[in-house]
């Protein structure tokens, strides 16, 4: 087999700002022209296994970020977007989109936000929003839109806040158990802990320094509302660097994020990177195993497997994704090729909706998407209780998968026909932008593509796909 050539222009153009480096002393340091290193950083040349070599013994690079970079996101986020009925008729070709995804990610970026704000100008329109009306509007992308971007092309991980979860972790070793570490941080701070039958999952009463939990809630949610409430008051600093570092366009946008790393930061002191990354490949990724271990639930086991990108010390490239019962999309990342829609929801052919059906159970699936790579799916529904009789009951599922090479490493992956091509299940990732011409659960045509309807005939759809 061939080898494939790396492009990475883009990443060595960030590598070399990143070291404060000029183009002719970056291209010393590289033992390369500096002819050839511009050719490099403009694709116009694929990567030398020298300047590889180079990357990582004069400055420390982990070489796996230069084929780990932003650009099947932003081919599969861009597709999209050119996929909208408004710019259907621009039919740029995927190999234009690819090559501006590599050469030009900031432009690329760009139009992406303009679309988002696009989208939200006419859903504004569409339902009559009074927004428009107000002198305080402005044309921004919405603020959740924002925060779910910056942790998907971050590949899901921070690495300070990681670290600093980490250190937190070690520190509580020598405690009982990680609740109490919670508790005695937070009382350390002068802040009481107390359960509640009534009120929100977590109340923080700053004048009082009290936080208070729902007594509903269970064991492993009460742990993790602690750690993230010593998150946001003995490392909000961090919190707050991270987030200058981010430049987000609105304090709304902010406010999330900051909730959102308080969340990771809690996630990674329940799971600490170290700890939780051996425990994963000795485990061979058994969720319920796992979850014992570390005392954290099925769902926040799965996030945090997805999470694991740390460089030079990587996990497996999962996707890990949340749908409720209408297959929207709560919760979406992948450090894999499959990307997520962005609107509407899910492919139907895959096995995540089908866990509402077969409730504590564990679905596996062999999937293949219309680019030809190959998949391996777990899904369970992770249905969360009110704690009481007639609260209502939060129905969600999730899916965690990996390419078909890493299965081998997932004990749920055992006895599975990896090898046969027709084991494998086609899915697409959304309809309007899904290649297959024959599906028969597509909602809506492609709009890449000519449709034929036919007056004396009908099949399957009520038009064939040209």
């Amino acid at each position: 087999m061939a080898t494939q050539k790396l492009y990475a222009g883009a990443k060595l153009r960030e590598i070399r700002n990143r070291v404060a480096l000029t183009q002719r002393e970056f291209a010393t340091k590289l033992g390369v022209s500096l002819p050839y290193l511009n050719q490099m950083e403009n694709n116009n040349r694929p990567v030398s296994t020298t300047v590889v070599l180079a990357l990582a013994q004069e400055f420390g690079i982990d070489v796996t970020e230069l084929s780990t970079g932003d650009s099947e996101r932003l081919v599969s986020d861009l597709r999209e977007a050119l996929a909208d009925p408004a710019l259907a008729e621009s039919d740029v070709p995927l190999a234009d989109i690819r090559l501006s995804a590599s050469n030009a990610p900031a432009l690329a970026r760009a139009f992406l936000k303009l679309h988002h704000t696009y989208r939200e100008t006419h859903e504004r329109l569409a339902s009559l929003d009074d927004a428009l009306g107000r002198q305080e509007f402005r044309m921004q992308p919405s603020p959740w839109d924002e925060v779910r971007d910056f942790f998907h092309y971050c590949d899901n991980y921070i690495d300070a806040v990681d670290h600093a979860a980490e250190n937190f972790a070690k520190s509580a070793e020598q405690k009982p158990s990680m609740r109490i570490a919670a508790e005695d941080a937070l009382a350390h701070v002068g802040v009481s802990v107390r359960l509640s039958d009534t009120g929100p999952l977590r109340h923080y009463d700053h004048a009082n320094k009290a936080l208070t939990l729902s007594a509903h809630a269970s064991p492993e949610t009460q742990c993790f509302q602690m750690l993230l409430q010593v998150a946001l008051l003995q490392r909000n600093s961090l919190l707050e660097a991270t987030l200058d570092l981010a430049k987000f366009q609105s304090e709304t946008a902010r406010d999330i994020a900051k909730i959102g790393l308080a969340n990771y930061f809690a996630g990674a002191a329940l799971m600490p990177y170290g700890k939780f990354h051996a425990a994963a490949q000795e485990h061979r990724h058994d969720l319920e195993l796992l979850s014992n271990q570390f005392g954290a639930s099925i769902e926040q086991v799965a996030h945090r497997l997805s999470t694991l990108q740390r460089p030079g010390n990587k996990g497996i490239p999962f996707f890990f994704v949340r749908v409720d019962q209408a297959g929207t999309i709560t919760k979406r990342h992948s450090a894999t090729r499959l990307q997520f829609a962005r609107f509407g929801g899910a492919c139907p052919l895959w096995n995540v909706h089908r866990a509402f059906e077969t409730p504590g159970r564990f679905l596996r699936q062999l999937a293949e998407t219309p680019d030809g790579v190959r998949y391996f799916s777990l899904a369970r529904d992770v249905s969360k209780s009110g704690g009481h009789y007639g609260a209502p009951v939060r129905r969600y599922a999730i899916a965690l998968g990996c390419e078909i090479k890493h299965a081998d490493r997932m004990v749920y992956a055992d006895n599975m026909d990896v090898n046969n091509a027709a084991a494998f299940q086609p899915i697409g990732i959304s309809c309007r932008i899904c290649e297959r011409p024959d599906c028969h659960q597509r909602s809506v045509p492609p709009l890449e593509r000519k449709l034929m309807i036919k007056e004396n005939e009908r099949g399957v759809l009520p038009y064939e796909v040209g």
